[in-house]
């Protein structure tokens, strides 16, 4: 019996251990040298897969209150994307909800409950990996939230420009690899990102 429970305690404890992020991130999101909100990016390895996921809160008063809540949860395994979902709300309501995922040979994708084209290509760079790979010699990357390919652009000194589908602009600087600010079109603002430290 004690053996029973040892053997059970000991399975437990790895279970804990597996579901403890293998690295955490906070970024504080600021606008006009006010802090709207924060994010929370981080991922956790479970043998060949990694799942990444961020999750956010903007709070701003634009002519009216505008909360919005950012959901990303992302299985990359042996360094290609299996699976993404993104969930975002706007005041307590669905604004955008797309979801990834490989099926045998093509990556199934749909938006807002809508069907999009199949890609094929096997994606090995997508934007959540921006905050913690520096997209060194990446030349675009694929949105989660969109289903499309953003292009990269190297600016030097470890900065980079991402431009997604509509011409939009977003750029991130690093140190050491990992995402340290950024400057983030959000459509109605563009804000600042920056890592706590």
């Amino acid at each position: 019996m004690v053996w029973y429970l040892l053997i059970l305690n000991f399975i437990y404890s790895q279970v804990n251990l597996e579901s403890i992020p293998n690295k955490i991130l906070l970024y504080d999101i600021i606008y006009k040298d006010k802090n709207i909100g924060n994010l929370k990016a981080s991922y956790t390895i479970k043998g060949s897969k990694t799942i990444y996921h961020t999750s956010s809160t903007i709070e701003i008063k634009i002519i009216k209150q505008i909360d919005v809540n950012y959901t990303y949860e992302v299985s990359i395994e042996n360094n290609h994307l299996k699976k993404a979902a993104v969930d975002i709300l706007v005041n307590g309501k669905q604004h955008a909800k797309t979801n990834t995922h490989w099926h045998h040979s093509k990556y199934l994708i749909t938006k807002n409950e809508k069907t999009q084209d199949p890609i094929t290509k096997k994606i090995n760079y997508s934007t959540i990996l921006l905050y913690f790979k520096e997209p060194t010699n990446i030349k675009s990357c694929y949105s989660e939230q969109d289903g499309s390919f953003n292009s990269i652009v190297s600016l030097g000194n470890h900065s980079y420009k991402k431009i997604n589908s509509k011409g939009k602009e977003n750029s991130y600087n690093y140190k050491n690899g990992i995402l340290e600010s950024a400057i983030v079109d959000g459509g109605i603002i563009e804000f600042q990102m920056k890592l706590r430290k």
